[in-house]
């Protein structure tokens, strides 16, 4: 059962259900790490948790379910520049699901946003900026980093394991998250995932310990 979208109201639904049919059939399988998973069952799901801990009214938290629908869109094209690609497909669409030229501004913004290094402008941007970085602070940040490290390897960037967690470390430590809701939901994880890199790259230097 579909549901009715009044006359002039943004056809939330569409809008979403187009992006994740795209991801699902453009991406490339080389895409471990940037996939359909990451969109429907990261990203989208966890800027909803966020705008709902903001006790955002309903049409902006659906707005920023758009947003996360597309804000990876560009990578069945290019993963390099992606965001500006997915501006121009969602442009390309929107205006025929009945969204207005000020809702593809302000979603423009929210995937502008995700890129790195992430300089979100307004409390939306910075709620899509957390959530596309949201397993950084959650118990699966390992499987998702090695997924990242999987994609990078068969993308031609050929990173050592050590190397790579090193990398991590650093890109975590100097890491924020922008909203407080952010803040008090992944800081603890975060920690944890950073004792736990220099962790594992402290055994990695004692003699007859290897870093799996």
């Amino acid at each position: 059962m579909t549901t009715a979208v009044s006359p002039g109201c943004p056809d939330y639904a569409a809008a979403i259900s187009y992006a994740l049919c795209r991801l699902r059939t453009e991406l490339s399988p080389l895409l471990t790490y940037h996939n359909l998973a990451h969109t429907e069952d990261d990203v989208m799901p966890a800027v909803v948790r966020l705008a709902r801990l903001c006790h955002l009214p309903e049409p902006d938290i659906r707005m920023l379910e758009v947003g996360a629908a597309f804000h990876d869109i560009g990578q069945i094209k290019t993963s390099l520049g992606h965001e500006k690609v997915g501006v121009e497909i969602m442009s390309e669409v929107l205006p025929g699901l009945n969204f207005s030229i000020t809702d593809i501004a302000r979603l423009t913004g929210m995937i502008e946003a995700t890129e790195m290094p992430q300089r979100p402008r307004n409390n939306e941007q910075a709620l899509l900026a957390d959530a596309d970085l949201d397993s950084l602070g959650r118990d699966d940040f390992f499987s998702t980093s090695k997924a990242l490290w999987h994609e990078r390897a068969a993308c031609g960037m050929d990173i050592p394991w050590l190397t790579w967690l090193q990398i991590q470390l650093q890109f975590l430590q100097t890491h924020r998250y922008f909203t407080p809701v952010a803040q008090a939901l992944r800081d603890a994880g975060k920690k944890r995932n950073i004792e736990m890199l220099q962790s594992l790259l402290g055994a990695a230097h004692v003699p007859g310990l290897t870093v799996d």
